[in-house]
Formats: C-alpha cells, sequence, structure tokens
C-alpha cells in the first residue's frame, strides 16, 4: 500500500517529540530533519520538501508549541495541516458543464492506465445518474479499441468509435453523436507514449481544439515517484491541465507523486485509483490522505464505502429485526456479503485509526474465511437458518460435510452468530431503557 514507509518513518521522527516533555528550537530542527529524509526517501520533488520543512518549522518553533504542555501533539497537529495544504486543501471533482455534454479528455502516457480509469470514470458518475459515453481515440495501441469495449460492457456503458480514422475527427463525431443522442458525458480515452514526444502533443492539441473539453486529466501512474511529476508538467505546459488522476495508488509506490504533484503544476488531483475492479476509484481528499499517511485513519472514506455498497431497505429490515430480536443466520449471511463488497479485509482495516498503511501486509488474513462462512450458511435448510437454535450434533455434523469444513469450523461460526446476536440484545435492550427514539444509523454491522 502507498505511503506504508513513509508513515514508519514519519512516527519514528514524532517519536523524538513524544520523548521529551518540553522542546526547544533544537529539538524541533532535529526532528524536523528525520521528517526531511522521510519525505525525500518516499521520492517527494526535492524544493516541495524543501519548502515544506520550512513551513513546518517556523510553525512549530513558535511559542504555542514550545510552550505547550503536549508539544508532540501540537507538531503533528501541523504536520497534518500542512500535508493538507500541499496536497490542495479541499476535495476537487470534475467540473461539469451547465451545457450538456461534460467532455473530459484523458491524457497520460502508454501504460499509465487511462483506458481503465476512462471507464472507472464513466462508471463512478453513472452512478451518479449521469448518462455517460466512451470514445475510443486511441488508435495506435494494439487492441486499445478492443479493451475500451470491453470495460465498456461491464459497466453498460456503450463505446464510440470509427476504428483508425484519425483521432481529432472521431472526437468531434462522438461529442456531436452526444448530443444528438442524450449523453451528458463523454470521456474520450485518447493515445499514449512510452514518453512525451512531439508527434503525441500535437494530436492531443488538435483533439483539444475540436471538441473544446470541460477537463483535460492526466493520469499518472503513482508507482513513477519523481518521474509523474515532471510528466505533469510537460503536460501541463502544452495543453493547460484542469487535474490529475493518480492511478495504481493502491500498488507498492512511495506515495511522493500524491505529495508533489499538485504543489508543482497547481493542479489539484481529482480522483485516485485504488486498485484493479472497475470500482476501486476514489474521489481525492486531501485531508483524508493526510490523515492515512499519519496513521489515523480515514472512517469518512469507510462510512462512504459502507453507505454505498449497503442497500436501504435492507437495512431498514435489519434495523427492524435487530430491534425485535429475529435477526437469523439469513441476515447474519447477507452482512457478511454486503461487507464483501466493500473490498479485501486489508482495505478495510488499513482504513481504521491505527492502523498503518501496509501494516497488515504481512498479516495473514484469511479472505477464504467469509467463503467458508457463506458455504456453511447455504448448506443449512432454510428452517435451520431462520431457527439455529434446533442445529444439533447430527445437524452439525451434515451441514459441515456439505460445505466442505469440520464441525468445529461450523461450531465456531454458531458461537460467533450467538455473540452477536447477544451482543444485540444487549445494544436495543439499552436503547429502550434510557427510552432513546428514532432510527439507529448501522453502518455496517462487523
Amino acid at each position: 500500500m502507498a505511503f506504508a514507509s513513509l508513515t514508519d518513518k514519519l512516527s519514528e521522527a514524532f517519536k523524538k517529540f513524544r520523548n521529551k516533555g518540553k522542546l526547544t528550537e533544537a529539538d524541533v530542527k532535529e526532528g524536523m530533519r528525520e521528517v526531511k529524509l522521510a519525505l525525500l526517501e518516499a521520492d517527494v520533488n526535492f524544493k516541495v520538501v524543501k519548502e515544506f520543512i520550512k513551513r513546518v518549522t517556523e510553525r512549530a518553533v513558535g511559542a504555542d508549541v514550545l510552550e505547550s504542555l503536549l508539544p508532540a501533539q501540537q507538531i503533528v497537529k501541523i504536520v497534518n495541516e500542512e500535508l493538507i495544504t500541499l496536497m490542495g486543501g479541499e476535495c476537487s471533482k470534475l467540473t461539469i458543464s451547465p451545457k450538456p455534454p461534460t467532455v473530459v479528455m484523458m491524457v497520460g502516457l502508454q501504460g499509465s492506465g487511462k483506458t481503465t480509469h476512462s471507464a472507472k470514470l464513466a462508471a463512478y458518475y453513472k452512478k451518479q445518474g449521469k448518462n455517460p459515453l466512451l470514445v475510443a481515440c486511441d488508435v495506435y495501441r494494439p487492441a486499445a479499441i478492443d479493451q475500451l469495449k470491453v470495460v465498456g460492457a461491464k459497466i453498460n456503458v456503450p463505446v464510440f468509435d470509427r476504428g483508425t480514422q484519425s483521432p481529432p475527427l472521431t472526437a468531434e463525431e462522438a461529442v456531436n453523436y452526444a448530443k444528438k443522442n442524450g449523453y451528458d458525458m463523454v470521456f474520450v480515452d485518447t493515445a499514449g507514449r512510452l514518453h512525451v514526444d512531439e508527434v503525441l502533443m500535437a494530436e492531443l492539441s488538435s483533439i483539444k481544439e475540436k471538441v473544446d473539453p470541460t477537463e483535460i486529466i492526466l493520469v499518472v501512474d503513482a508507482m513513477t515517484g519523481q518521474d509523474a511529476v515532471n510528466v505533469a508538467s510537460s503536460f501541463n505546459e502544452r495543453l493547460e491541465l484542469t487535474g490529475v488522476l493518480l492511478s495504481k495508488l493502491d500498488g507498492d509506490t512511495r506515495g511522493g507523486a500524491a505529495l508533489s504533484v499538485r504543489h508543482v503544476t497547481g493542479k489539484p488531483i481529482k480522483f485516485i485509483g485504488t486498485g484493479e475492479k472497475l470500482d476501486a476509484l476514489e474521489p481525492f481528499h486531501p485531508d483524508r490522505m493526510a490523515s492515512r499517511i499519519l496513521g489515523m485513519g480515514d472512517i469518512l472514506t469507510l462510512i462512504e464505502k459502507a453507505e454505498q455498497e449497503f442497500d436501504e431497505k435492507k437495512a431498514v429490515e435489519l434495523e427492524r429485526k435487530i430491534r425485535e430480536n429475529t435477526f437469523t443466520l439469513t441476515d447474519y449471511l447477507e452482512q457478511f456479503r454486503q461487507i464483501k463488497k466493500m473490498g479485501s479485509m486489508e482495505e478495510i482495516m488499513a482504513m481504521l485509526p491505527g492502523v498503518k498503511p501496509g501494516a497488515l501486509k504481512d498479516a495473514k488474513i484469511d479472505e477464504r474465511a467469509m467463503a467458508r462462512t457463506e458455504a456453511i450458511i447455504l448448506s443449512m435448510t432454510e428452517k435451520e437458518r431462520e431457527h439455529p437454535n434446533i442445529i444439533n450434533g447430527s445437524r452439525r455434523k451434515r451441514i459441515a460435510k456439505g460445505s466442505g469444513t469440520t464441525v468445529e469450523e461450523v461450531n465456531r461460526l454458531m458461537k460467533q452468530y450467538e455473540q452477536m446476536n447477544k451482543m444485540m440484545k444487549q445494544l436495543t435492550g439499552g436503547m429502550m431503557k434510557k427510552g432513546k427514539k428514532g432510527r439507529m444509523k448501522i453502518p455496517f454491522q462487523f
């Protein structure tokens, strides 16, 4: 996971502050040297590091910190605030044109993930009620058009293509087609090269002139580190970018690009790619990213993921069952399935406070446990799922055999279910005693 090494090194640097009750200016400067090294090793642009350390140091040697009873916390607070500022301050999403369609031109080097992330963005805005159209303008990379059609089919978004026709002409025809057929967002997947060259830039400039895009989004591979900043600068000089999408931020990257791109180009990071799946895309929130970097988790994103995946009707029904103490194994299974939609346990756990990025990399999280739980419950009869109290020894043997598990695993599941049921009874019982009214908000239950 991105930032794992940076988070560890920053934690070590902050320990120098925590070990002292009072800080001197010399203590602050010594600690800042450690922070500086951590940022440089994370491949953050040198000029960015220099300015960042200067700002933090100036604030940290102020009276409010040096005379504070908890100076270490004050310094972490300052670093957090400056990281947020460095990455743009606030979330910046795509600008929606008041006169449809909104045309989004996707640019970047070959291999950065333009095609996949064009589809990801289309899927993201389709969920928000938009009617997107994908446009195939990469006529040079073998199978690029076919790839766009495949991912377009997966998200049920049509792809406009004209084969090997001139890309600027194809883009122009696509926008006219969108206007006539009610598509309110157009994502133009352009060609890339292995490096920035004049031929590539001339074609992209021509497409820009033909379609007058609302947004020009540069897709940057976060794993390229310092090079990502140089690429962003080159594209920005020629095309006047409106924003950046960082791909592969879930990989083993040092994260320097995320901390440098905004400062160097002046253009906001609008989205980040967090995995290979077509829904693995998040709006970029500088405050949440800073929180992740400092090992403070990202509860807001976790809640948003839960709210996106959990069915409102099912949530209301679950709430009723919890209140009436009629929570069954069928409901238990449904909760497992909802959680699986949110991502792997490693991804979910990494958003919790105190769990550092990458801390679970070597941990043995058994993702197959959920599959075994599902198999055990599905091996039960409907009556057993609705009335778990009837599941005796012989039934447990049959269920274990039918699910390809052991009686011990069936027993473990039953115990977990009983503990959860007991906890829910205590929760609802406590609320009834206190006379609390209103809706219980349950973004996720485990």
